[in-house]
C-alpha cells in the first residue's frame, strides 16, 4: 500500500466537513492554556448545535443503566467527523482540526483515505513511526471547551497489526489541571489502556491481572471505542463496541490491579483542553492506522450514530 503524504501544520483551504460542527466555548470549562503543544484548531462559521445535558457520574459510570442516547443526526453532536468533505490524499478540513508533531517532528504522516472507510467513502489514514519523533496527530480544541464537565468520545478505529508489548498512544487529551499532561489511550502488554503523563500511571495496572481485564483489539477491523470522563468526580468509562471494559474503569473506588495506581494521584479531577487522534510510540512499534466517524458530546454517544 502506498504510504499517504506528509503534510505539516500548514493549513489547507478546504470546505467544512459536512457532518462535523464545533460547539462554542462554553461555561463549566477554563480556556485553553496558551502553552499547549498544538495550535487551535480553526471554527467555522454556521449554527452549532448545544451540547447535551450534562450526566451525573451516578448515572453513568460502571451502569448499565446508562444507554446511549436513541440515534439522531450527526450534526446534532458538538463534533461528528467523518471525514467525507475533504479531498483524499489531502489533510482533514483545517476548519475543525490542526496538525499536531508536538516537541519534535518525524517520519510520521497522515491523509484523507478513500482505501477504507467505516462509512461513507472517506477515513483518515495516519502511517506512525516507532519513535517519539515520528508521531503525527489532529488536534481539535474548539468542540471539547463546550462541553462543560461530561466529556464523552467516540472513534471508529482500524489497526493495521495487533498492538504490541511496548507503550503506544493514540488518542491523547491535554489535561490544564494537571501540569498540562496527556491523559492518553493507546495500547502495552498488546492491550487496550490509559496513561497518564504526569506520574505515568495505567490504568489498568500492567500486571497479568491487570491486563487480563482489558482487551485486545483485533486487527484490520473497524472497532468503536467510546470513553467518558467526569472532570467533577475525577472518574473514567470506556466501552469497547457497546460493552464496558472493566478494566478501563475508575469510578473512585480503589480495585486491585485496576485502578489503583491511578487513584494513588488523590484528588485527579482533569480539566481536558483539546482532543487529538493519532499515533506516538515510545518503544519502536510503527502503525498504519485509520480513524473514521470520530465524535464529541456531552453525554454518551453510541455506535450507531
Amino acid at each position: 500500500m502506498t504510504v499517504a503524504p506528509r503534510f505539516t501544520e500548514v493549513m489547507f483551504a478546504c470546505a467544512f466537513a459536512q457532518c462535523a460542527i464545533a460547539a462554542p466555548h462554553g461555561a463549566g470549562r477554563g480556556a485553553v492554556d496558551a502553552d499547549v503543544s498544538v495550535e487551535d484548531a480553526a471554527t467555522g462559521e454556521g449554527s452549532s448545535a448545544p451540547p447535551g445535558d450534562d450526566v451525573g457520574a451516578g448515572d453513568a459510570m460502571g451502569s448499565p443503566d446508562a444507554p446511549p442516547a436513541a440515534p439522531g443526526p450527526c450534526t446534532s453532536l458538538p463534533l461528528c467527523e467523518g471525514f467525507e468533505s475533504a479531498a483524499a490524499g489531502g489533510p482533514p478540513s483545517p476548519a475543525l482540526w490542526s496538525i499536531a508533531q508536538p516537541d519534535c517532528t518525524g517520519s510520521g504522516t497522515l491523509s484523507v483515505d478513500d482505501t477504507q472507510a467505516h462509512s461513507g467513502k472517506h477515513s483518515m489514514r495516519v502511517d506512525g513511526g516507532g519513535g517519539y519523533c515520528d508521531h503525527v496527530f489532529i488536534a481539535n480544541t474548539s468542540a471539547i471547551a463546550g462541553l462543560g464537565a461530561q466529556v464523552y468520545t467516540r472513534l471508529f478505529v482500524r489497526l493495521g497489526a495487533p498492538l504490541g508489548a511496548g507503550h503506544v498512544t493514540f488518542l491523547a487529551m491535554k489535561d490544564s489541571a494537571d501540569k498540562g499532561g496527556d491523559v492518553r489511550m493507546g495500547g502495552q502488554d498488546m492491550v487496550l489502556m490509559y496513561n497518564r503523563q504526569s506520574d505515568d500511571a495505567t490504568l489498568p495496572v500492567m500486571s497479568p491481572t491487570g491486563t487480563g481485564e482489558s482487551l485486545a483489539l483485533a486487527a484490520n477491523a473497524w472497532t468503536c471505542i467510546e470513553s467518558h470522563f467526569d472532570e467533577t468526580a475525577g472518574t473514567i468509562d470506556t466501552w469497547v463496541d457497546g460493552k464496558e471494559v472493566a478494566g478501563l474503569v475508575e469510578n473512585g473506588v480503589s480495585t486491585p490491579d485496576v485502578s489503583t495506581q491511578w487513584l494513588s494521584q488523590s484528588g485527579w479531577k482533569p480539566t481536558l483542553s483539546d482532543f487529538r487522534i493519532g499515533w506516538e510510540s515510545y518503544s519502536g512499534q510503527t502503525m498504519t492506522l485509520w480513524f473514521d466517524d470520530v465524535a464529541l458530546a456531552a453525554q454518551r454517544i453510541g455506535c450507531d450514530l
